[in-house]
């Protein structure tokens, strides 16, 4: 293990260093955006909406000062908008009960809505190098190619022993041991095929179009750009069904996305 461990890291660090604007700018605010926006979104996408957030939001007091409405309109195109929500809510909280300071320690960082294991252990190691053990989809790859390419199934249980390993050896600068280590995950998925596949728990992402996904996207779309509306407006401005259109705004105003009052739809105030 020991000897597979130092050739892992030899082959993790021989792979050419990628650049993004918020490893670029080590700002711990600019980092909790960046792992919203990246969760099931292509890098490359995320870049232009991350600068232009950046430029309008610099702070979390600047977003807290804004509407949700504001910020779903930025945030359109993303998808997944529960996330836009997650980050409008961080805002609020890091600026009222942190004094606009982002919290330094993955348990602290769990506390903020939306902020789950891996990116309170991301934010808190690219914020402020905290030495955290984390696995997201370009991590498990590199792990999984270097240590079980000829397995499958492969448990995140197997995984974490090797990060935690490795990690030791890089307690240091565990920064950038795992930026590194992403960018050797996110080539070998690019030139072998990708190694997740390999992983117990890999699904493969539904079909977006006539999904559920996409009619949440429509309504948060048309009232963010288009105003307030009656359902039967709604249903006019989306195409959808009434059915459709009906267990959509059930969902949405669940995860307070949107608000109903005398059968007008809105985006939620927060």
């Amino acid at each position: 293990m020991v000897r597979d461990l130092s050739l892992f890291q030899d082959a993790v660090y021989r792979v050419p260093v990628r650049a993004f604007p918020w490893r670029e700018r080590i700002d711990p605010w600019g980092i909790l955006v960046s792992e919203f926006m990246l969760q099931q979104t292509q890098t490359e996408r995320v870049i232009p909406y991350w600068e232009r957030w950046m430029r309008r939001w610099p702070t979390p007091e600047a977003l807290n000062r804004a509407s949700l409405e504001e910020a779903l309109r930025e945030w359109s195109g993303l998808g997944y908008n529960r996330r836009c929500r997650y980050v409008k809510d961080c805002a609020g909280i890091i600026a009222e009960e942190y004094a606009g300071v982002l919290p330094e320690t993955p348990e602290d960082l769990r506390r903020l809505p939306g902020v789950g294991s891996y990116t309170a252990g991301a934010v808190a190691c690219f914020a402020y190098n905290y030495p955290a053990v984390f696995i997201e989809t370009n991590i498990r790859s590199a792990v999984i190619d270097f240590f079980f390419s000829d397995r499958s199934a492969v448990k995140d249980a197997e995984i974490f022993p090797i990060l935690e390993a490795a990690l030791e050896e890089n307690r240091q600068n565990p920064r950038k041991w795992y930026w590194a280590l992403m960018d050797y995950g996110a080539l070998v998925k690019k030139t072998a095929g990708n190694p997740n596949r390999k992983s117990a728990g890999y699904t493969k992402q539904s079909r977006f179009e006539g999904s559920f996904r996409q009619r949440r996207g429509a309504v948060i779309r048309s009232l963010a750009f288009q105003g307030p509306a009656t359902a039967e407006e709604l249903a006019d401005r989306t195409g959808m069904s009434p059915e459709a259109l009906l267990k959509t705004l059930q969902a949405l105003e669940k995860e307070s996305l949107i608000a109903a009052k005398e059968g007008i739809y809105k985006i939620a105030d927060r």
